[in-house]
């Protein structure tokens, strides 16, 4: 393997922004602008800005994005975090846990078509998350609903041979890595089904350490985003504003062999997006270097993952 000029490994890690931070920029403006930073990806979030999943013409469309992500040489994930995309006044609305059917059935849609779209523009993965608990409906029914909508998603991302990547999401019915397991083994370990981890979830409320929760998440690891956050506070952050130590964090990704994008999540700097997607790449190649100095002068090296399966971990879901 060649080596950077101070002597270490270069990075495996590819990093991505997302266009969720870049939502003032025209998708055309936003992907010159990570090209010409030198991300190797793009986090693309359809929405009525960028790549609007509604549109009439929205075959036509995504042909004109993926030649611009190959002109420019851009990998990509498709993310279905949009707010508004499918009411104007409720967040996020409609879920996958909402109990109107047809309401469910239109989140459905929606993902449906995010995983055809993500096999048009070549991505690595499809994200989402389930939705926060409907009032007046309990647990019990609510992950019965979640896996009955899941399973026309994930057989077409069978169809399609793009991975669906669901996210632990802070104060959603999916809320921690238990949740996801718990998920998991419901609907039976299908192929699948991946992860989405998100570095600033977990220091937020995971019991284990973002990197050690790398570790434990490695054989379902699809999608991977990342930020700054504090202990019991779910609030996205630039890097160094936080508490997490990123080093190890990136050395643990490395040493999975992930090799999917890693996207800077700040979907609440877009008032000034383009200062934070310049000052987040630096960041990040720093502290890989510093990650792979480390692993190789063997100062703090990366523990290999635990023996046995991280589905044990007990069930639940912990919020702040």
């Amino acid at each position: 393997m060649n080596r950077n000029p101070d002597g270490t490994s270069p990075s495996p890690l590819r990093f991505g922004y997302g266009t969720n931070g870049l939502a003032d920029l025209r998708l055309d403006d936003a992907l010159g602008l990570l090209a010409d930073l030198g991300y190797d990806g793009v986090g693309l979030t359809l929405d009525h800005m960028h790549l609007d999943p509604l549109a009439p013409d929205l075959a036509a469309c995504t042909r004109r994005v993926s030649h611009r992500l190959d002109a420019l040489g851009l990998g990509v994930t498709v993310e279905t975090g949009a707010r508004y995309v499918l009411d104007p006044r409720r967040k996020h609305g409609p879920s996958l846990l909402d109990p109107d059917p047809d309401d469910r059935a239109r989140r459905v849609g929606l993902l449906v078509r995010a995983v055809e779209v993500a096999a048009d523009l070549g991505a690595h993965a499809v994200h989402c998350f389930s939705g926060l608990l409907p009032d007046g409906t309990d647990e019990d029914t609510a992950w019965k609903r979640l896996a009955e909508t899941l399973a026309p998603v994930l057989d077409a991302a069978a169809t399609a041979g793009v991975p669906l990547a669901v996210e632990p999401e802070p104060g959603h019915l999916l809320a921690t890595l238990a949740d996801f397991h718990h998920l998991r083994r419901t609907l039976g370990d299908p192929e699948p089904l991946g992860l989405t981890l998100d570095i600033g979830h977990c220091q937020c409320l995971e019991p284990l350490s973002p990197a050690d929760c790398v570790r434990d998440a490695a054989p379902w690891l699809r999608h991977v985003q990342i930020e700054d956050m504090r202990r019991g506070v779910h609030e996205h952050l630039p890097f160094g504003d936080g508490e997490i130590d990123f080093p190890p964090v990136l050395a643990a990704l490395a040493s999975t062999g992930y090799r999917g994008l890693t996207v800077v999540e700040l979907p609440r700097h877009s008032h000034a997006g383009p200062h934070f997607a310049a000052r987040s790449l630096p960041f990040l190649h720093a502290a890989a270097r510093t990650a792979a100095a480390a692993d190789t002068t063997g100062a703090a090296p990366v523990p290999a993952p635990p023996p046995g399966d991280p589905s044990a971990t007990p069930e639940g879901s912990s919020t702040p």
